[in-house]
């Protein structure tokens, strides 16, 4: 393959990983959902070369799951591999936002301020995921970090489909402390107080973690189509069958 061809499939590789990526966060793909690349290949008006690098590149991402010779289904998390992520960001998440609280311009503390007050009147969990999600990875690149900054945005992408089951709890139950951290995050952020920052911001994502924990039912479904991914694929290589 000429490098020119190789660069070409590399590209279209990679709006189709965006576009896949996207639809993923978003919950048009559940956890354990079947990724059929013929459909994608054929979406795309591609062939099934960049539908694979694509997947590859979601597998890295942890967002999708391959067997070889079989297909390939959206990644699963269990309780305990979601509480493990959750603890890592609860960790490294504060940590960032400490180094990038000296260098948040004025207008970005402003839009940040802005975004918590739209959190509170937002009027359905989806628009409050989208809220939020920008709100808490604004301004998170000023600072001068080498696989910080992408280990955070990786966490909480693996960890989105949990986050939207935490936010639809809470948004049931009427608690209100998720904006009311929120608020206090901006506030710390005005002051350029990385300490208080770093201490709000791990007092958050702490909170969605014992939310989790408190409701293992979230995870059920996704456990059971992981099983049946699993089943499925383990039945098809037995029979020699590619499922892709």
């Amino acid at each position: 393959m000429t490098p020119e061809r190789t660069g070409m499939h590399g590209a279209t590789g990679a709006l189709i990983a965006a576009t896949l990526r996207e639809a993923i966060l978003d919950g048009d793909y559940a956890p354990g959902a079947r990724i059929h690349q013929d459909e994608l290949a054929e979406r795309h008006g591609a062939s099934r070369l960049p539908v694979r690098e694509a997947l590859r590149m979601l597998q890295a991402e942890g967002l999708v799951t391959l067997v070889a010779n079989t297909g390939a289904w959206v990644s699963t998390l269990t309780s305990e591999e979601c509480q493990e992520l959750y603890l890592v960001r609860e960790r490294l998440e504060p940590l960032l936002l400490r180094m990038n609280t000296p260098l948040f311009a004025d207008d970005e503390v402003e839009r940040l301020a802005e975004l918590a007050d739209r959190m509170e009147t937002a009027t359905d969990v989806e628009q409050f995921l989208a809220l939020d999600r920008e709100f808490h990875l604004a301004g998170l690149d000023h600072a001068d970090t080498n696989v910080l900054a992408d280990l955070v945005r990786t966490l909480w992408n693996r960890t989105q489909h949990w986050r939207r089951a935490a936010s639809r709890l809470f948004w049931s139950e009427g608690d209100r402390s998720v904006h009311h951290d929120h608020q206090l995050i901006v506030a710390a952020l005005q002051r350029r107080d990385a300490d208080e920052a770093e201490h709000v911001l791990a007092r958050h994502i702490r909170r969605s973690r014992l939310e989790l924990e408190r409701h293992p039912e979230v995870f059920e479904p996704a456990g059971r189509l992981a099983t049946n991914g699993r089943i499925s694929a383990r039945n098809a290589t037995d029979r020699g069958e590619s499922t892709g």
